[in-house]
């Protein structure tokens, strides 16, 4: 049996909506059955903005088991049986917050007898983000498990992130400071596809580590041309002092900042890894990512 975690969020929703009516899949959230639906409803509502996909995993949460990390508790029932488990990052948090839960979580999957643990984790060019250590703890804490097989799916960031990171203004600039830098975002859809392939086949993944950035690496100025709008990036202190006054938590600025910092200063541009995304999602071409920024962007 393959158990999927997080599938209110919005990659976990995906794969949800790729596994869904399986009788070998279980599905994992913070607060299970009609409240898990509800759940998961408002957070793909945000996250997704009302998509086919997201509609789908929606229409297949009724009936998952309760997975919460933050009460490690709830974890020996809801791994009974699981054979696989799709471990999506719970990374909401500060560094110790998220080790203690993915801690919690592979440990209880020892517990529990689990054989192999697919963990989405943060591409290799990342470890210049201040979100990238709780990524690397837990994959350090994998590969020293004596009873687990794993894989680690290194995500290089969202292509729908960039409409956040560069939206245009009121008056149609991005001011996001990119710089000169680019990023070889992938698309969510791709991503999900490839988490799908390798969790329902993980033995042909053991023990391997794959790096799944996008080809197209995409900076400020392409990015404003596609929207037909103006780049005039601000600096790293304006985006700081901006994120601080949006009523954002403390973690969050400067994870939105070293973001920008690391895009700008080219390391995420792609060239610093050797990308397995095309050969994992079956030789197909992945998705266009600014074609996917655009759409972001334009359903807000």
């Amino acid at each position: 049996m393959l158990l999927v975690t997080g599938v209110s969020g919005a990659l976990g929703s995906l794969v949800a909506a790729r596994l869904a009516g399986r009788a070998d899949v279980v599905l994992g959230t913070r607060a299970a059955d009609t409240a898990g639906a509800a759940e998961a409803s408002r957070t793909a509502d945000t996250a997704d903005a009302g998509t086919e996909a997201s509609r789908a995993a929606r229409a297949a949460l009724p009936g998952t088991r309760r997975v919460d990390f933050d009460a490690p508790e709830t974890l020996p029932e809801a791994f009974a049986g699981v054979d696989t488990l799709l471990l999506v990052s719970a990374g909401y948090g500060e560094d110790d917050t998220v080790a203690a839960r993915h801690g919690a979580a592979i440990s209880a999957a020892e517990r529990a007898g689990v054989r192999h643990v697919v963990y989405t984790s943060l591409s290799g060019d990342g470890d210049h983000l201040a979100y990238a250590l709780a990524h690397r703890w837990t994959e350090r804490r994998l590969q020293r498990s004596t009873t687990l097989d794993w894989t680690i799916l290194r995500n290089g960031l969202y292509a729908e992130l960039l409409a956040a990171l560069a939206a245009p203004d009121a008056e149609n600039r991005i001011t996001g400071p990119l710089g000169e830098g680019r990023l070889a975002a992938v698309a969510r859809e791709d991503l999900a596809d490839v988490a799908v392939a390798v969790a329902t086949d993980p033995a042909a993944h053991r023990n391997r580590v794959y790096e799944l950035v996008g080809e197209r690496p995409l900076g400020g100025a392409e990015l404003a041309e596609a929207l037909g709008a103006t780049y005039a990036p601000g600096t790293l202190a304006d985006a700081r002092t901006a994120v601080a006054a949006s009523g954002a938590v403390p973690f969050q600025v400067p994870m939105v900042a070293s973001t920008y910092s690391a895009i700008a200063h080219g390391f995420l541009d792609g060239t610093g890894v050797e990308s397995d995304l095309r050969a994992l999602l079956g030789g197909r071409e992945p998705l266009d990512a600014l074609d996917v920024f655009v759409k972001a962007v334009r359903e807000g």
